[in-house]
């Protein structure tokens, strides 16, 4: 694909479908204003992803933390909050490892231990009924959610993880709906 001359703008396509999909209605709803689905999806859809191959799980963290607050930015007034923001870009980027195309393009292959788990109440509850769980904070919603708070559940989400032998991202599988 990569000799191919359509490889930019199918891998461009590959990237919108994805973004689509990521954020579906259910990501980030009642977050305050309109629009909201539209504006992280445009953002996802434009974000250069060649910006992630970096070598280093603090330098992949940094970039994770700039890109949280341009994607908070860019979600409309009165939806402008971190949590949102966060689990937005922490949901495209688990579809983009996922996407053959996407992954092998930008190396996402090496970022699969540094990928976040996406936070949200069903995760929340999972993390919380896990042994290593037990002493979270209650969760208080997606809007709630501040950089502390996150980086508490992901320390949590790190040591399932490596009880289960799997990357924290893939938690999200196991946790996402399981009690419906």
């Amino acid at each position: 694909m990569a000799n191919s001359p359509t490889s930019d703008s199918l891998l461009r396509l590959i990237q919108t479908h994805t973004a689509e999909l990521a954020i579906g209605h259910s990501t980030l709803r009642n977050q305050g204003a309109r629009n909201v689905l539209a504006n992280a999806r445009k953002f996802l859809k434009d974000l250069d992803l060649r910006h992630f191959s970096v070598d280093a799980p603090t330098a992949f963290r940094d970039l994770l933390d700039e890109e949280t607050k341009k994607l908070k930015n860019a979600l409309p007034v009165g939806a402008q909050n971190w949590g949102a923001a966060r689990k937005a870009l922490n949901i495209f980027l688990r579809d983009v490892l996922y996407s053959r195309y996407l992954c092998e393009e930008y190396g996402f292959c090496l970022l699969e231990p540094w990928l976040e788990l996406p936070l949200d109440n069903d995760v929340a509850g999972g993390l919380r009924g896990e042994p290593e769980g037990k002493s979270l904070a209650r969760w208080q919603g997606i809007k709630n959610l501040t950089p502390d708070l996150s980086d508490n559940y992901q320390d949590v989400a790190e040591r399932v993880a490596e009880r289960r032998c799997i990357p924290r991202i893939h938690l999200d599988l196991i946790y996402w709906r399981r009690s419906k």
